[in-house]
């Protein structure tokens, strides 16, 4: 079983201690949101889990205590962008979180720290020559540091619809992003890193850009040692290539406050959850009533 941790929240930014106490209980619950009182209850221990896969924008909370995950194997998707405070609202200032990937890759490798460019926004002031500046700027930082980096363009999610009218972001049209992803794949390619798309339908292959797989059963399969049994994520976009996975996060818990976000949307639910937060609960910013049924989940 892969563990997403996760598409839906940060859990290394904010929740890096509850999933450290689930670790050391053996088994996290899930509540299905789609079903709120279904609730999932999934193991996780060595025996089952096959890496854990963490999605992130600032794990510095988690880094002192990954010891506690030794022998599992996981990889961390960090997602650094070119966004001032008025579109990423509440995450770090961009040196520090340069440092928080440098600290990261030095203790797990950078073949665990994949770099995302994720999502890339156009506006009247965000343009295409702001992408390329700040893209080799990030890319001469970070390329020591990991060896891939995956792009992405903006959706217009109806959760984040308003805000990215806000700031005047474009749809971008198929033209436009294969002029894009090619400059800044040759960007990526003076400082030797390997760029990939994540979930479009547009083939750049010809230019050297393959559709990535952000849960990769082949980067799992070289960590783990073992073969994998798994098959490509259904409930994912059909662009999208990952593996099947268990994600273990909650919507409406990110306080990174992101625009383009389609996790969140009501910074009041999110702060009716935060303060639900239990570091001691099996669910992430809830706990168990008399009307949930709990299931418990093996694959």
């Amino acid at each position: 079983m892969i563990i997403s941790a996760s598409r839906r929240t940060d859990i290394p930014a904010f929740y890096s201690d509850w999933f450290y106490n689930r670790i050391k209980e053996g088994y996290v619950l899930v509540r299905n949101p789609f079903n709120l009182h279904h609730v999932s209850k999934v193991p996780l221990s060595l025996e089952v889990v096959d890496c854990f896969v963490f999605w992130t924008k600032n794990p510095e909370r988690m880094i002192k205590n990954l010891h506690i995950i030794d022998g599992y194997p996981f990889y961390f998707q960090f997602t650094l962008n070119p966004y001032n405070a008025e579109i990423e609202v509440n995450v770090p200032r961009k040196s520090k979180i340069i440092d928080t990937f440098k600290r990261l890759s030095d203790k797990i490798g950078p073949m665990r720290v994949i770099w995302r460019y994720d999502p890339i926004i156009i506006t009247n002031n965000i343009h295409e020559g702001y992408h390329y500046k700040y893209f080799e700027l990030l890319a001469s930082k970070l390329h020591d540091y990991t060896s891939k980096c995956i792009i992405s363009f903006v959706d217009f999610y109806l959760k984040a619809q308003r805000n990215l009218k806000k700031i005047g972001a474009y749809d971008i049209n198929d033209k436009d992003k294969i002029r894009i992803a090619t400059r800044l794949g040759e960007i990526a390619k003076v400082y030797s890193l390997k760029i990939e798309i994540c979930a479009e339908n547009i083939d750049l292959s010809e230019f050297g850009i393959e559709h990535s797989k952000c849960i990769d059963p082949d980067l799992i399969e070289s960590l783990s040692g073992r073969k994998l049994k798994v098959e490509k994520d259904k409930n994912q976009r059909k662009a999208c290539g990952c593996a099947a996975s268990v994600d273990i996060g909650a919507y409406n818990t990110c306080t990174h406050g992101c625009l383009y976000c389609y996790a969140n949307y009501s910074s009041n639910v999110v702060n009716d959850n935060m303060a639900r937060y239990d570091v001691n609960s099996p669910l992430l910013c809830s706990s168990i009533t008399g009307e949930d049924v709990i299931d418990e989940r093996n694959s």
